[in-house]
């Protein structure tokens, strides 16, 4: 924790990038009634039936600092699906030393991924462009690549999406808007204030902890 909080308090570096990446299932659910002609001034009304037509995989990540967006629709999120969003997100910053990625333990996160799917020396050469953060175990709030998916949640992915072709053009659409405006994530929660809220858990660890207390 304290490690990721100490990178989103560090001044912009374009060699650097900070990035939260991160994987969220959509489930494609279609009408088996058409809903009623929208009105002017109402709500769409959609009949309570509905069919599954399947799942599909949102791969995505934001630099929180600059509002740089990359996302991905795919109908799986296996090694291949990583592998390939991060050879996509290498691309994008061409000129990064290393690309810093924030993202969890998911068995498919890390560099074993690139060389299942390609040769050894690209596998190689793409694992040297990035450095890994991962959060601690129950602790995806410190990813701010949530607070981009609640977003997404809110303008598109909480209605029902038939298929994954929609689902693809009406995310990348939103995404794509969303980069256009630079729209920045203005992160609020410190090491500081870490250290200050969790006073009790520090100093379960280590006595000397007593010195951050809860103001």
């Amino acid at each position: 924790m304290e490690q990721i909080l100490w990178l989103y308090q560090q001044e912009y570096d374009p060699f650097y990038p900070v990035i939260c990446f991160d994987e969220r299932p959509c489930f494609l659910i279609g009408n088996k009634v058409e809903p009623l002609s929208l009105q002017s001034g109402q709500i769409l009304r959609e009949h309570y039936s509905y069919e599954k037509n399947g799942s599909a995989a949102l791969l995505a990540a934001i630099e929180p600092k600059t509002g740089k967006r990359l996302a991905q629709v795919h109908s799986q999120r296996t090694k291949l699906e990583y592998t390939l969003f991060f050879q996509a997100l290498a691309r994008a910053y061409p000129d990064a030393t290393k690309i810093r990625v924030i993202q969890d333990n998911l068995n498919t996160h890390n560099t074993s991924s690139f060389y299942q799917h390609l040769p050894a020396d690209e596998a190689f050469a793409l694992a040297q462009r990035f450095e890994f953060f991962y959060t601690p175990k129950s602790a995806s709030w410190l990813n701010m690549i949530e607070i981009e998916f609640s977003a997404l949640a809110r303008l598109c992915l909480d209605r029902r999406i038939p298929s994954i072709s929609i689902l693809e053009k009406e995310v990348l659409s939103i995404i794509n808007e969303r980069n256009d405006n630079n729209i920045k994530i203005n992160w609020q929660f410190s090491l500081e204030s870490a250290r200050n809220k969790f006073s009790s858990h520090y100093q379960k660890i280590f006595s000397g902890n007593s010195k951050f207390k809860i103001t």
